[in-house]
């Protein structure tokens, strides 16, 4: 398995193997998520015509 280790090796990789991949400059899929108390949901497509939005996912424990 090779390490992809800048932009240009993972674009390469991603027109390789992953053509339903999305592109830079698509437009994100549609998702839902809910807080942390799983509760209040909200849906991406919530925020379009909207500024720019951050996702940031990881464990915060």
């Amino acid at each position: 398995m090779a390490l992809i280790k800048n932009r240009m090796d993972a674009t390469a990789w991603q027109k390789k193997f992953d053509a339903r991949a999305p592109r830079v400059g698509d437009a994100a899929p549609d998702f839902e998520l809910h807080d942390a108390n799983g509760e209040n949901p909200v849906r991406i497509s919530d925020f379009k015509g909207e500024k720019p939005i951050a996702l940031i996912f990881g464990s915060f424990t």
